[in-house]
């Protein structure tokens, strides 16, 4: 990406008290007025372009080289974001303090260097930040040594020595039981969930190491602990066991809650957690449960742009579920309208998973509310873009909800090539679910019996297949995103979707 495109981006991620503390970097004397010209040409547009930004810049400053400008703009901004982060994230507090350490010891403040150097390693040991404290501590040890070890005996040096293997060693612990949870989340985002026991099997390698890592590690320390519990979460959800799952986020969330001190800024591994605990109340249809947990999202603030966007996008989503679970599309359109322009001016802050799950579910909301041409636009922000979102497991769901409006629309032929496709992708790739097939197969289907007598002689053929299908645990990865098999039902009974729906949450 050029300079200029990270420029634009970099200045439309700013938060208000970041642009505040920007403007305050940008009076001290001596400072130019020309890159703030730039500042003000790009938070004046949100959709301001590369070249026309030259042209305004140019036409506005034309003493001044655009390209130095940029450079230099890029340059302050990153500067005062970082001086803002010191007092908000232990990781900048601590690290920079190290640096201030090391000029300490280049100009020969030995004293102050090892006083500093003392408080940074008590400090990193209350922020559990091992990596930190490794660092200081080997700097004492390079510095004593340079010095000739003045007033220090063997037994200290052997200690320091001893300490800073136990932190080695800790860090490997964290490091292979990392490498676990990131190999879970990687085969569950790019294969999608279990689909079959032989699958299943197909995790225990992780499992069995992780275990075998959990026995042999000291479980009082917090971030052996949260990995535990991450792995285990996200484990059970892939398999479909939600109930599992939940005391597992459960346990989770009350470990962040009761060392706040210890969370990252912007806390991402709490954000994991909430997304874990309501993810899981929504398989059981807890609705009620969820309520507390999207509360506990509303408070959270941080100065990530990103990431404030990532919880706006989740509040949306799981005050959705509830509405579209149950069958009210009146209320799930009103409620995609409130928030529409919140979370679609910022969708490029958005992941591609969570730009993927927002598409979808907008697309599922106007195409149970009949607005077929809108569903196409938010499904077309995906699919266009093709070659980014691939091989997300969630991208075939969309290509599947597209076909479900197209069938809506009546455009057969085009269905037809496209389910052509999606069947060649499941069988190359040794994909698919019964309910993906099962829908394919009624999404050709252009003339449904006509008769209600005959529609009840389909209706019985097709009921217990689709009622195997609910009952399938690896089947349910798939119907917790939309109840296609409601789809089916609502198109052969030529019973209203919405109320098949909300009978089917009643009598649950």
């Amino acid at each position: 990406m050029k300079k200029v495109e990270t420029l634009i981006l970099l200045v439309n991620s700013m938060t208000q008290p970041e642009k505040k503390a920007f403007k305050s970097a940008s009076q001290r004397p001596g400072t130019g007025p020309e890159y703030l010209t730039l500042f003000n040409i790009i938070r004046n547009d949100r959709s301001m372009t590369p070249d026309r930004l030259k042209l305004r810049f140019n036409a506005e400053s034309r003493s001044t080289s655009y390209e130095s400008t940029v450079k230099y703009l890029y340059k302050v901004i990153l500067d005062t974001l970082l001086s803002l982060r010191e007092n908000q994230d232990s990781n900048y507090f601590l690290f920079n303090r190290i640096m201030k350490a090391r000029i300490l010891y280049e100009k020969s403040l030995f004293e102050e260097c090892f006083n500093l150097l003392r408080k940074i390693i008590d400090d990193a040991k209350k922020y559990e930040n091992y990596f930190a404290q490794l660092l200081a501590s080997r700097l004492e040890l390079e510095y004593l040594l340079s010095m000739n070890f003045p007033m220090v005996d063997e037994k200290t040096v052997l200690n320091k020595h001893l300490k800073i293997n136990e932190i080695i060693n800790y860090i490997r612990k964290v490091n292979e039981q990392s490498s676990l949870y990131e190999l879970l989340k990687y085969r569950v985002v790019n294969y999608g969930n279990v689909r079959s026991q032989e699958q299943k099997i197909n995790l225990n390698d992780l499992v069995i190491s992780e275990m075998s890592i959990v026995a042999s590690s000291n479980l009082e320390s917090f971030e052996i602990k949260k990995l535990h519990q991450l792995f285990q979460a996200n484990y059970l959800i892939s398999v479909g066991d939600y109930k599992s799952a939940l005391r597992s986020y459960m346990e989770l969330n009350n470990l962040f809650e009761n060392n706040k001190n210890l969370w990252d800024n912007p806390p991402i591994y709490y954000l994991l957690t909430q997304e874990g605990v309501l993810d899981s109340l929504r398989s059981i249809r807890n609705y009620e449960g969820m309520k507390y947990f999207v509360d506990q999202l509303r408070k959270l603030k941080t100065p990530s742009a990103s990431f404030n966007a990532n919880v706006s996008c989740l509040i949306f989503l799981y005050e959705l579920f509830p509405k579209l679970d149950r069958g009210d599309f009146a209320s799930a359109l009103t409620h995609l309208n409130r928030y529409q322009e919140e979370l679609f001016s910022k969708i490029n802050l958005l992941g591609l998973t969570r730009q993927a799950e927002l598409s979808l579910y907008s697309a599922l909301i106007c195409l149970t509310g009949k607005e077929y041409n809108r569903a196409h636009k938010y499904l077309n922000m995906i699919i266009l873009k093709g070659k980014n979102y691939y091989y997300l497991p969630l991208y075939r769901t969309i290509r599947l909800v597209n076909l479900m409006v197209l069938n809506s629309l009546k455009d057969f032929k085009l269905i037809s090539y496209e389910t052509r496709s999606l069947k060649r992708e499941m069988k190359e790739f040794e994909m698919g679910y019964k309910i993906e097939k099962t829908m394919l197969f009624f999404l050709n289907k252009q003339n449904l019996p006509v008769t209600q007598k005959k529609r009840e002689e389909l209706w019985k053929k097709v009921a217990p297949e689709l009622e195997m299908i609910r009952q399938d645990i690896f089947e349910q990865q798939v119907l917790r995103i939309f109840d296609f098999t409601a789809w089916i039902d609502s198109r052969i009974r030529r019973i209203p979707l919405d109320k098949i729906l909300k009978e089917k949450y009643e009598s649950s």
